[in-house]
């Protein structure tokens, strides 16, 4: 049976992948060491002798028996862990496939390869992986030895990341249901009820929290979300030219800086600055942005500089926290024209960065230009209510370089677990957690003060406390405290914040306290006495903020709010949610990539360990090491498959991963002295976030007609015509059409030959990985989509990730971070509110990877 299948392949590479793919199940899942010897043997054996080898030949030296039917059993193949993840992932047998490519005309699916992929474009490099398959178990432990090397600390940071207390029944319920994770985005209504009338709700909270007329069903991260917003005033401005947007140095620092690098592509300046001193009345001041509470805790009230913007058509953005919008005036009280914010303290755990569901909130007369996608309520075709998408930025498909964003998907899931979290707690839960987070804060600002640490502020303050440690150094502070694993928030040189959340308890707090008294006594053994604080203004802890902040009358008043009483309740409402939606646990959903993979479970189990989702983003390199090795591994891994030299783990979606790329093109365009460049050719095929994103990164789109693919001559006519100023070339490989198209060489080369650069879309990856690559056809960056070529659950309409892999000569321009150090000579403009965007989720695609190796990839 071998000699007949295999008896014309002589190459004992090529022997070797004959035999994964032969019908004989002992040779097909020996390991590559196995089926090499029995590729010697075969190659070595007179012709006569091949006739009777599949019956007689040993597969290794390793010790062997005889089984009770006389056949030759290898001891370690049968010791072998069984639980490999490859079985499972194919859902097709060898069988199966042989009939679907015979229904094509062809003998083997090597064969439907050999046809589709030109010979040209193959792969003949092995990726620099582990070859065989990794079983689950053996995955799974070989992560947790990972991730044990993080150091789970009593985390005070803050700066727009909080510990948060996950509800089991949500937990349970729906991050863990595959319901909810493995459906799609909802653009057919029908099959989506349950999701939409859940996000429903979160627009609907988001609006209750802010005081305004309408919400999205959430965006990427706070930082991006605060761009956005900009990006709505910029758009409503008739003259860029010298205009201005004002950024509150009290905002949080990877807010200011992401926004700078949106600004710069749009050609508006930003000024950074004092909001209590800046003149707001200048008439090319056409917006502004402030923090609420700020970044060192304190609260203000921002009506004036609402009114001296208005007064000339400006427009105030107000990034806000949630949950202190739950005691506090809404910034719609102070004329707020735009509110963002980040609803991870709403029942999502800090993850490394993410995921957690931004938010944007306006007023109804600016729902046009909002980005994302906003939930209306409407009628079926039976007259009943029913709730679909009013508006969603498919619009790009129709708008497309004049789409009011690139935003493609966003973070249903998440925002999910946060409207739910809200339902669960209702109005008055959610008014107890927040006054209870403030109380902790108001007892730790009155008690530090007793013992010589002096308060920023002892009123004006919702969840974090400033001290001033002077004279003790900030940095020798914070680094005392680390060595007792409490993580503090330095700010200056004499300053340190310490966040409190729904997590701490008062003991906590009182082993905190103890630290910072234990470390004043070291300080006056040595230096001069610690500086005697005022008479501290806190005569009791009651949880109410001063009467200037203080929210008044009743939110969240509708019934879904007020009716879930119990778990069991709660249980009921997920679940009779669920049961209105189409996802993976009823059918295939044959929508595209989003949806087509097998969303492991073992891929997902790290995600809720707590050394994975407890770990704050900004959190000291000593006590990351754990992730910081994981990420860095996923980063070679996605290097390798690509075949390309650098890799950023940043951008939070497809769309963001487009814009990264070319914002690295742009900045290594300016680097050598041609940043004038600024055309991007753009296939007529092109998925619309593409032209989105060349407009965001500050691009003039030229069309190409490719509905018989890229003709060449025309291709090089218009690259020619661009010479002086062409950027890029965007493009998908294979195709929208579903095409490798031959020529695509000859089509980098062009772009190449007039001074451009390649972006390849990395949506159809899968119809890559282990068969080509994005080095191969000649690109200098992509980006891929992690929900589909490495199994990210699609989650209703995100999370994703959307990483970028780019050449050795744009390296040095991928994205940087203001509080964290990404990679030495890194320093692309900045994408994502977090270092690595969404690490919480990097180890599901490690778990891939590391469970199929190239073998299992490629298969």
């Amino acid at each position: 049976h071998v000699a007949q299948e295999l008896h014309s392949v002589h190459d004992l590479e090529k022997f070797s992948f004959a035999m994964r793919r032969c019908s004989v199940p002992l040779l097909r899942h020996a390991s590559r060491r196995q089926q090499l010897a029995v590729a010697r043997a075969f190659a070595a054996a007179p012709d006569a002798q091949r006739q009777v080898l599949g019956a007689t030949v040993k597969l290794t030296k390793s010790p062997t028996h005889a089984d009770n039917d006389h056949h030759t059993v290898d001891t370690n193949d049968l010791l072998a862990r069984s639980d490999t993840y490859i079985s499972r992932h194919l859902g097709t047998s060898p069988q199966q496939q042989k009939e679907m490519v015979q229904q094509m005309g062809f003998n083997s699916v090597d064969e439907l390869i050999d046809a589709v992929i030109p010979k040209h474009l193959r792969r003949t490099d092995e990726m620099a992986l582990h070859k065989e398959p990794v079983s689950e178990t053996a995955a799974l432990e070989k992560l947790r030895e990972i991730m044990s090397k993080n150091i789970e600390v009593k985390n005070f940071m803050g700066q727009g990341y909080h510990g948060a207390i996950t509800p089991s029944t949500i937990q349970r319920n729906l991050l863990e249901n595959p319901i909810w994770y493995t459906s799609y985005t909802p653009y057919q209504a029908e099959i989506a009820q349950g999701r939409l009338e859940s996000l429903l709700n979160y627009q609907t909270l988001v609006t209750e929290l802010t005081g305004m007329d309408i919400a999205n069903a959430s965006l990427l991260d706070e930082g991006s979300a605060a761009a956005e917003a900009m990006a709505m005033v910029v758009r409503g401005t008739s003259s860029k030219r010298d205009a201005i947007f004002f950024i509150s140095d009290m905002a949080h620092p990877q807010t200011i800086e992401l926004m700078k690098v949106r600004a710069a592509q749009y050609g508006v300046n930003t000024v950074v600055g004092d909001a209590d001193t800046f003149n707001f009345t200048g008439k090319k001041v056409i917006g502004a942005l402030v923090q609420y509470p700020d970044t060192r805790g304190v609260l203000k009230d921002f009506s004036k500089a609402a009114e001296a913007l208005h007064s000339h058509g400006g427009q105030l953005i107000v990034s806000a926290d949630p949950l202190a919008l739950c005691v506090a005036k809404p910034p719609s009280q102070f004329g707020a024209d735009i509110v963002v914010g980040s609803m991870q303290r709403f029942g999502v755990p800090m993850l490394y960065g993410g995921p957690a569901a931004a938010y944007l909130a306006t007023s109804k007369k600016r729902a046009r230009s909002m980005p994302g996608r906003i939930i209306g309520v409407s009628i079926d075709s039976q007259g009943d209510k029913a709730i679909r998408m009013a508006l969603q930025t498919r619009e790009q498909h129709i708008r497309l370089d004049k789409a009011t964003s690139n935003i493609c998907t966003a973070q249903a899931l998440l925002a999910n677990m946060s409207a739910m979290y809200a339902v669960y707690h209702g109005p008055s839960g959610l008014t107890r957690i927040a006054r209870r987070v403030h109380a902790l804060a108001q007892l730790f600002a009155m008690r530090a003060s007793e013992i010589g640490f002096e308060p920023e502020t002892f009123t004006d303050f919702f969840d974090a406390v400033t001290l001033k440690t002077d004279p003790i150094n900030a940095d020798w502070m914070v680094d005392f405290l680390l060595q007792h694993n409490i993580s503090a928030r330095k700010i200056g040189t004499v300053n340190v914040q310490f966040s409190f959340d729904e997590t701490h308890t008062e003991q906590d707090m009182t082993d905190l306290l103890a630290k910072l008294q234990e470390a004043a006594a070291m300080h006056a053994r040595h230096e001069l006495p610690m500086q005697q604080t005022s008479a501290h203004k806190i005569t009791e802890v009651t949880g109410l903020l001063p009467e200037e902040f203080k929210r008044t009358g009743s939110f969240l008043t509708q019934p879904i709010f007020n009716r879930i009483q119990t778990e069991t309740d709660m249980m009921r409402y997920i679940d009779r949610l669920a049961r209105k939606d189409l996802s993976l646990t009823y059918s295939m959903i044959s929508l595209g990539s989003c949806t087509m993979k097998l969303n492991a479970a073992s891929t997902l189990l790290p995600v809720t360990w707590s050394s994975n989702s407890n770990i704050h983003p900004f959190a000291p390199a000593s006590t990351v090491k754990g992730y910081r090795q994981m990420l860095h591994e996923l980063e070679r891994y996605l290097c390798t498959i690509t075949g390309f030299y650098g890799c950023s783990l940043q951008p939070c979606s497809g769309a963001s991963g487009e814009y990264a790329g070319l914002l690295a093109i742009r900045e290594y365009q300016k680097s050598i002295g041609e940043g004038h460049r600024n055309v991007c050719i753009l296939p007529k095929s092109a998925h619309g976030t593409n032209p989105a994103s060349a407009a965001m990164a500050g691009m003039q789109v030229k069309w190409i007609d490719d509905s018989r693919g890229i003709d060449l001559k025309v291709l090089k006519q218009l690259a020619e015509e661009h010479v002086d100023d062409l950027s890029c070339l965007m493009v998908t490989y294979p195709s929208t059409h579903g095409v490798y198209e031959e020529s695509i060489q000859e089509v980098c080369q062009i772009i190449h030959d007039n001074g451009g650069q390649v972006y390849m879309d990395g949506a159809n990856m899968n119809a890559q990985v282990g068969l080509t690559a994005p080095a191969i056809i000649g690109a200098d960056v992509c980006h891929l989509n992690l929900h589909k070529t490495f199994a990210i659950p699609h989650g209703g309409g995100g999370p994703g990730l959307g990483p970028i892999c780019v050449v050795k000569h744009l390296e040095a321009f991928l994205p940087s971070h203001p509080v964290i150090n990404v990679g030495e000579n890194i320093k692309g403009g900045q994408i994502s509110a977090a270092p690595w965007g969404q690490g919480g989720i990097a180890v599901i695609p490690w778990m891939y990877i590391t469970m199929l190796g190239s073998r299992g990839l490629t298969e």
